[in-house]
């Protein structure tokens, strides 16, 4: 709990303002970002006594009288506040951490990864839910845990996406159940190297004993090697060979006893039973039943903005993968198509390799590029001998991927980038593609 405490609240995202609110009751708050254009959100804050400073030099209104800081989870570790409170030995924490604090006596289950954590984390939930537990969704899915907390009683379930920049400032955050979906060397313009990234990865067990459970995909080797000497029971899921629970003769396995046939399955893809897999080992754990998991599995029809399918129009379909901000992201929803794609490519450009997806673009006919990273996919189509095509932005890039398709085909927008060139996150991203595919005619 925090009382009395001087509190900088650094961006003004969903989760600053949620955890600006929860301590604003018995702590001085202040709260920062460089923009903010939502007035109502200002007055509402400032009615609950939080001083509001927009700013870009957050640097020069912070000193060592604070207690605290609370950072955003995206913003960077070499941000002026971060280093300078680094310096004063001022704890900079995340709204994930805050929260923790507040929290009765409660299940917690952490799910973390570089592709997957989403669906795996939804997946979750809807078992929990569908055998009448008393569960709550929270994190990294768009939900802060600062703002559930008065629904929130002693012997509640809490199923939460922890990203890896919320992993970074956890302290007392502990999970009674941890998942990790698979590593991938992603983000690495935060974390600066692919060991890092993975080190950092490994912090959703740090305080775990061996009373908690370790739930870990048993075909990464990254993982496996990271995870050999956890404290925690080690549990494994396999999409390849044996393990506490698998894919055998198109069924999935648990413990040698059958769960559920392939084909009970809406959603479809080897990325999507591994995270199948893993949200049932969790449901496992909490006694879930074989028919409350089949029933789950035969109405759940997916993420939204993860290869979501959003119209079928002139022999083609279209499918949203904007949450897809990296190449492996990528490379998943590519291989869920055996037919045919013009492929929408582009955003923000963080400097990354795009030759990873090489071997993945041998049924694309066609790429369609847009945004900051737009000359660097032409020029890699071209040296690969790819037909492009550069456009300046998602509604033209969308209108020529449709011109150039055929019937039969797939247009995919799965950028391989992030959003923030010209989207504020990747939902208005794929929002706005959705919307563009739903007045083509």
């Amino acid at each position: 709990m925090f009382k009395d405490k001087k509190v900088f609240v650094l961006g003004m995202g969903k989760s600053g303002c949620s955890v600006a609110k929860l301590l604003a009751t018995d702590n001085h708050v202040l709260i920062t970002d460089v923009k903010c254009d939502d007035l109502d959100i200002i007055r509402e804050l400032e009615d609950l006594g939080i001083n509001v400073i927009i700013t870009k030099n957050q640097g020069e209104i912070f000193d060592d009288s604070y207690d605290y800081v609370v950072k955003n989870p995206g913003v960077r570790l070499d941000h002026p506040v971060v280093l300078k409170a680094k310096e004063f030995n001022i704890p900079v924490i995340t709204e994930l951490e805050v929260a923790y604090r507040y929290l009765p006596e409660v299940k917690i289950v952490g799910i973390t990864g570089s592709n997957g954590k989403t669906t795996t984390t939804i997946i979750t939930y809807e078992f929990l839910k569908a055998a009448g537990l008393p569960v709550h969704l929270a994190g990294n899915i768009g939900y802060p845990l600062c703002s559930q907390l008065q629904d929130i009683q002693n012997g509640d379930i809490l199923v939460v996406e922890i990203s890896s920049h919320q992993l970074v400032n956890l302290d007392t955050f502990k999970v009674d159940i941890a998942v990790l979906t698979n590593l991938f060397p992603v983000h690495l313009d935060f974390f600066g190297t692919y060991e890092k990234y993975k080190l950092n990865k490994l912090r959703i067990f740090r305080n775990q004993s061996g009373l908690d459970v370790a739930i870990l995909n048993k075909e990464d080797k990254a993982i496996c090697e990271l995870t050999h000497n956890l404290k925690a029971k080690k549990v494994y899921f396999s999409s390849k060979g044996q393990a506490n629970i698998y894919i055998d003769k198109d069924a999935i396995v648990y413990e040698g006893e059958k769960v559920a046939e392939i084909s009970d399955i809406r959603v479809k893809g080897i990325h999507n039973y591994e995270n199948i897999m893993a949200a049932i080992l969790v449901a496992k754990e909490f006694n879930v039943s074989n028919n409350v998991i089949k029933e789950v599995l035969n109405n759940f029809a997916g993420v939204e903005h993860r290869i979501e399918f959003v119209r079928k129009l002139n022999g083609r379909e279209f499918y949203n993968d904007s949450k897809a901000t990296n190449v492996d992201s990528t490379i998943t929803a590519l291989k869920s198509f055996s037919n045919e794609v013009v492929l929408i490519l582009g955003g923000l450009d963080r400097g990354h390799s795009f030759e990873p997806l090489l071997p993945y673009l041998t049924h694309v006919k066609h790429i369609v590029c847009y945004g900051e990273t737009k000359n660097r996919i032409k020029q890699f189509a071209l040296d690969n001998n790819i037909d492009v095509t550069v456009t300046d932005n998602l509604e033209e890039a969308t209108k020529v991927a449709y011109n150039i398709s055929l019937e039969g085909d797939t247009i995919l927008l799965s950028p391989a980038c992030a959003s923030w060139d010209q989207y504020k996150n990747f939902e208005d991203r794929g929002n706005e593609f959705k919307k563009i595919v739903s007045e083509l005619s």
